[in-house]
This record gives structure tokens, C-alpha cells and sequence, in this order.
């Protein structure tokens, strides 16, 4: 037999043999399944049940913030209906705390943050079925109230405030305290007028960061005054000295602060002059040397009082007179001891 008739022979027999090995490999194979469908009931049957939800977590997360922006009557919003330009306008917030809005009629935000005037108007659109799925976005371009900044600050008024400030802006917005202002801070907020907050500033600046509390359109800020004892006539540094209610003044700390009686001192004729709750002067006799030598107890001070320590001249020391003394201390340069 030649080659050529093996070749004839052969050929065919690995064809049908490489047929043969690609039947039995696919017949190995598994024929892809298709898609198992379940009705909606056996679909939710075997999905795993979830947890329920925190409703507390949910109210909290939707509270507002402290502090958060509220609407007030005589605000001007810039309402904005997206996609309906017909029903988007600018409204002022009536004395009643309503706006009108076309088709809509009179909506209540007074006392809403942005986001619930917000979600106020759609639930109207919603409801009176003039738009399916509105969104409605507020700004409020005018405030009709300010920041009422008073007591010990150089220019105590309204002082109008966009967003959100800090105690410290309002404060230097009214020019900074007084050189009589206190340490302790009296904010209202406007959406909480009868729970006042009290802020104290430390006497290291450091430290005042916690002070340095938020404030809102409609709240009022009252820097207190500090008391003040005055020190007067022959001690080495007449001076006025601010004190704190929660500090405790006595004649030795009040003259001890002013570096002592000078030399011409006449102890024992000093002096306090205190205001009655009538607004009178009244006189009380100090024994200085006595005190100093511990034969008599300290006197405590009270805020306003001044401490008189007259010189020992004599004749002019009689006619010193109860408003000499109070044009001196008056123009005293004041110190924190």
C-alpha cells in the first residue's frame, strides 16, 4: 500500500475520532439553567427581615440644630419653585408670621428653620396638587431683626447679622467692652426667651475659646458691669479697681492694691463712702490704723464703695468734701487687681 492510499485511509478515521471526543465533552457539560422568577410574596418570604428603625435616632437626626437659622415675621425670603418660575417670587414674612404664594395662598413659617419652610411649601404643592414632586429652596435675603448687643459696650444697639455669628463678632461689631465691663455675659436667645445663658470670660484669653458662643438673628447679648471700689487720698496709687461678684473686697486688699497709705497718711480718720439703695451717700468711719495693726477686724467692700484716706494737713483735710471726693474717684483710671 503507498503513502498515498494510507493517507486516504487514515484521514478520515482522526476526523470522526475528533468528533467523536467533542460529542463526549459536551455532553460532560451541564446546559446553563435559566433564571428561577418568584412571585413578589416568596421574594419578600425569603429576603432576610431587617431591623427596625430607630425612631429616636430618626426624630433626632431630623431635629434641628442649636442654633439653627429661623424665619421671622418682616424677613424677606427669595422662594424658589425648581422647574414652575410662575410660583417662584420674593415675600416678605407678615406680622402673623404667614406668606402668600400664588395658588398656594398664605403659608405659616414663622419660627421654622429653612429646611421645615421648605418642606412646609411642598407638602401645600403636594396637597393642592399643582406640582407632583416640587422642590422648593428658600433664601432669605433680608433680616428683619438684629442682634441687640447692650450694657457695658462702646456703642450699645441692633446690629443686623447674616447666618450665624460668635458672641466675640457682635460684641467687637458694637466697639469692643467698656473699661467697666464685667466678665459675665447675658445672651437670650430668640427661640428660647425664657431660658437666659450666661457666659464668663476668663482672664486668660487663652482659655476664652468656649466662651466665644453662637449667635442668631434675634437674640440679645448684655455685657454686665463690673462692680468698682475706688481708693482715694493719701495712698501711693489712687486707682479704681473692677471686681467681680464672686470675688470678696476688704479695706486691706483695696489699700494694699493701691501700694499702701503715703506718707502723709492720716489713718485714722479714713473714710468709706457707700451708696444707699436709694441712691444717697452715706459715710462710715474706718479705723485704717487699727485694722493695719490687727487691734480691729477688716472691713469688707461692697462694689462702688470708695475708700477715703485723707492727709494729715489739718484744715484741709476737714474741707475735703464728700463731692471732691467723688469727682476724684470718678476720674480715676480703672485697673483689674
Amino acid at each position: 500500500m503507498s503513502f498515498r492510499d494510507l493517507r486516504a485511509v487514515v484521514t478520515p478515521f482522526f476526523f470522526l475520532l475528533t468528533v467523536l471526543l467533542l460529542c463526549i465533552t459536551g455532553f460532560g457539560q451541564q446546559a446553563p439553567q435559566p433564571p428561577v422568577v418568584k412571585d413578589a410574596g416568596a421574594a419578600m418570604a425569603d429576603k432576610p427581615s431587617l431591623p427596625a428603625p430607630n425612631t429616636a435616632s430618626s426624630n433626632a437626626a431630623q431635629a434641628p440644630e442649636a442654633g439653627a437659622i429661623r424665619i421671622g415675621a418682616g424677613d424677606l425670603l427669595d422662594i424658589t419653585v425648581f422647574g414652575v418660575p410662575d410660583l417662584s417670587q420674593k415675600s416678605r414674612v407678615t406680622s402673623s408670621g404667614d406668606v402668600y404664594l400664588p395658588l398656594v395662598g398664605y403659608v405659616h413659617l414663622d419660627g421654622l428653620t429653612i429646611p421645615e419652610a421648605q418642606a412646609a411649601i411642598e407638602q401645600r404643592l403636594i396637597e393642592g396638587k399643582y406640582v407632583n414632586e416640587p422642590h422648593v429652596t428658600i433664601f432669605v435675603a433680608e433680616y428683619a431683626t438684629g442682634v441687640s448687643v447692650m450694657g457695658e459696650v462702646t456703642r450699645p444697639g441692633v446690629y443686623p447679622i447674616f447666618g450665624s455669628r460668635r458672641l466675640f463678632d457682635v460684641i467687637s461689631a458694637a466697639g469692643g467692652l467698656t473699661d467697666k465691663a464685667g466678665r459675665v455675659v447675658t445672651i437670650t436667645h430668640r427661640d428660647k426667651p425664657q431660658e437666659p445663658q450666661s457666659v464668663t470670660f476668663d482672664p486668660d484669653p487663652a482659655k476664652n475659646s468656649a466662651s466665644n458662643v453662637e449667635i442668631v438673628q434675634g437674640d440679645t447679648v448684655v455685657v454686665t458691669k463690673a462692680g468698682v471700689i475706688y481708693v482715694v487720698g493719701e495712698v501711693q496709687q489712687p486707682s479704681g479697681f473692677l471686681m467681680e461678684a464672686s470675688q470678696n473686697f476688704t479695706v486691706l486688699k483695696a489699700l494694699a492694691l493701691a501700694h499702701g497709705p503715703a506718707r502723709y497718711a492720716k489713718l485714722d480718720d479714713s473714710k468709706l463712702i457707700r451708696k444707699n439703695p436709694d441712691g444717697s451717700l452715706k459715710e462710715i468711719p474706718v479705723a485704717l490704723r487699727k485694722i493695719l495693726d490687727g487691734k480691729q477686724k477688716d472691713v469688707p467692700l461692697m462694689a462702688d464703695d470708695i475708700l477715703f484716706v485723707p492727709a494729715s494737713g489739718g484744715k484741709r483735710a476737714m474741707e475735703t468734701t464728700l463731692n471732691s471726693i467723688l469727682g476724684i474717684a470718678s476720674g480715676l483710671a480703672l485697673r483689674v487687681p
